[in-house]
């Protein structure tokens, strides 16, 4: 049987490969400037770290999380029925989400004492959901987000979404194609009261309302104003509203965001439907779609200022976001654009004769130590082969080493866009090219 990928994966070969570089570096370039340090926590989690924080009864912790066994734990686990024996160490996920696992580490770490400066991070990591696969969805995808944590000013909300609309400007998004949606769900002051109002309205609906809005009702209401059904999308909306619930805090939080956003001039629509899909978020949150490229959200976030607590740490306000890779490419893609991703600069060395392969080698090794991506013949290919194989390459120049040329001390550069061709010095040739 021929070995495959697992279903529901991509392999990140060449220009994809760069992509996902570029995205990193652009990312690098976008967020430092505003104090944000680059983080790296573990693929693998102790489960409690995602149940904790992302919540029991969301969708990704119910039905999408990876769960991951020893070989050993597995086989008991399959002897007694459960794992509810196994202890918690030995209770692993893979990451479905970045913000849990850098919360973790936050507390873990001591990151943010009493009276320090917050702490703040990005992240470019790979992530697994047990989804269905489909177009921009994919069970091992990848994210670029931030963290911000020790910040309760509005301020900080406004700087975090400031962020992500340059993020996508510098990966080539025209801003006037998406479109950013923001809303407040409140606090743990007003937004259980809010909560118990959805909860009866669905309940009073349940007649006309799919399967899983009637368990969303119990476990999580909010989540129904996300459900693909078109007729529970039309009940929903005539469902109470987060807006209309706030207390006088949430509203003033709120109503600054928005007063800072507009003074950065960022454009934005208000969604009071809008609610994120993890149990987290608090007051502010935020999607950026791409309207008419058929994928959907392709980044958001929000503040989750109780998050800190639920993983055994001090109450510490945070906030933050995530961009889908992935789903950043399809929507440029469907603009007509690209990632500025190109490979490096190629120069091919070529050999006229066996006999040169030596000096060939030699050549080679002084234009990489230069930085120049360089390619020869591994293969005893013939000089018209070289030039094709230059060719595949999309070398821009090659160097062809001839037992004439070289016995006079030079060697002989083509350019491959104009065809014109020079001898230049042997001895200064790598210096030349690499200054071409």
């Amino acid at each position: 049987m021929q070995a495959q990928k697992a279903e529901g994966t991509k392999d990140l070969i060449g220009r994809d490969m760069r992509a996902w570089q570029r995205m990193q570096q652009v990312a690098a370039e976008v967020f430092g400037p505003f104090g944000f340090e680059p983080i790296e926590t573990p693929a693998i989690e102790q489960l409690d770290v995602f149940v904790h924080g992302i919540g029991q009864s969301t969708d990704v912790v119910r039905k999408e999380m990876f769960r991951v066994f020893s070989g050993a734990n597995f086989e008991r686990v399959l002897a007694e029925g459960t794992d509810a024996k196994l202890k918690a160490k030995q209770r692993l996920a893979l990451r479905p989400e970045g913000t849990a696992g850098v919360v973790r580490a936050v507390v873990e770490n001591n990151l943010v004492p009493q009276g320090s400066a917050p702490f703040k991070a990005w992240y470019a990591e790979a992530m697994f959901r047990g989804e269905r696969p489909q177009k921009g969805r994919l069970r091992q995808f990848h994210q670029v987000g931030i963290e911000w944590l020790g910040a309760p000013d509005p301020a900080a909300d406004a700087e975090c979404i400031i962020m992500l609309m340059r993020f996508y400007e510098r990966l080539g998004f025209d801003l006037s194609q998406l479109r950013l949606l923001i809303n407040s769900m409140g606090d743990p002051a007003c937004r259980p009261a809010y909560r118990e109002a959805v909860r009866q309205f669905i309940l009073d609906h349940e007649d006309e309302m799919c399967d899983e809005c009637r368990e969303r009702a119990e476990l999580n209401p909010l989540r129904a104003f996300d459900c693909k059904n078109p007729h529970c999308h039309e009940i929903m909306q005539g469902a109470p509203l987060m807006p209309d619930s706030l207390c006088d805090e949430c509203r003033e939080h709120y109503a600054q965001v928005k007063q800072y956003l507009d003074a950065a001039g960022i454009a934005y629509v208000e969604d009071p439907t809008l609610v994120r899909g993890l149990d987290y978020y608090t007051r502010t949150v935020f999607e950026v779609e791409a309207p008419g490229a058929g994928v959907g959200s392709i980044g958001g976030g929000g503040r989750y200022d109780g998050l800190v607590e639920l993983e055994g740490g001090k109450p510490t306000p945070g906030v933050g976001f995530a961009v889908g890779f992935e789903r950043a490419v399809l929507a440029l893609e469907a603009f007509g654009k690209e990632m500025d991703c190109d490979a490096d600069r190629c120069v091919f060395v070529a050999n006229a004769g066996a006999d040169l392969r030596d000096e060939v080698f030699a050549l080679a090794l002084e234009l990489r130590g230069r930085g120049v991506r360089t390619e020869c013949d591994y293969q005893g290919k013939s000089l018209k082969a070289q030039f094709k194989l230059a060719d595949k390459l999309n070398a821009s120049h090659i160097v062809i080493v001839g037992g004439d040329e070289l016995a006079a001390g030079k060697v002989k550069l083509r350019n491959m866009a104009t065809h014109e061709e020079n001898l230049i010095e042997r001895a200064s040739a790598a210096e030349v090219i690499a200054g071409l």
